[in-house]
């Protein structure tokens, strides 16, 4: 699957919007990718997920850990394709963390997928969840980094389409200063 055909599932059902934005970071933009859109679509979610499940193929990968709550459903799908268990973080009283039962053995290798990766901070989290329960954290990837590659992730990472969607500071924000109403359409308030 190539970065094109990525974008136009994103175009085909209505996921990559036009507007003033707060994104997950607290950065704002015009552009906003709901990937929720996408993978409310069966047939979109796996093929989405083999796809980026195809980037690891050679990393003997033994399970999947996304952030919750973007990256539940494609972590899932790469996790099925892979034949590994998917298990996700969330956040408790501001921080992300394992629960509900999840566990991750010392030393088990596993990969980190988001749906849309802006600065990579919730990667970045969830990657730190994972070390911090002994994890060997050997990739991450998203369906699209929308970053145009300048996330700072410190492992191997992998997106199925890279696209540079601007983002601003909210105090210089040109949309802010032109008095567009903004919308929050992320999982983090």
């Amino acid at each position: 699957m190539d970065a094109q055909s990525v974008i136009d599932r994103f175009r085909r059902s209505g996921a990559l919007l036009e507007g003033h934005f707060r994104l997950t970071s607290g950065t704002h933009s015009s552009g906003y990718m709901q990937s929720a859109l996408v993978l409310q679509h069966p047939q979109d979610a796996e093929a989405l997920g083999a796809a980026l499940a195809g980037r690891f193929r050679g990393d003997r990968v033994q399970a999947v850990l996304s952030p919750a709550i973007g990256g539940i459903v494609i972590g899932q799908e790469v996790g099925r394709a892979l034949g590994v268990r998917a298990m996700f973080a969330e956040r408790q009283d501001g921080a992300m963390t394992l629960r509900r039962g999840f566990t991750i053995q010392p030393g088990e290798r596993l990969i980190v997928i988001e749906d849309v990766v802006t600065t990579g901070g919730s990667t970045r989290e969830t990657i730190e969840v994972a070390r911090a329960a002994g994890a060997e954290v050997v990739g991450a990837g998203a369906i699209v980094d929308r970053s145009g590659g300048t996330q700072k992730v410190d492992v191997p990472f992998h997106a199925l389409a890279t696209i540079d969607l601007p983002t601003y500071q909210p105090e210089t924000c040109p949309l802010c200063l032109a008095g567009q109403p903004i919308v929050k359409p992320g999982s983090r308030t």
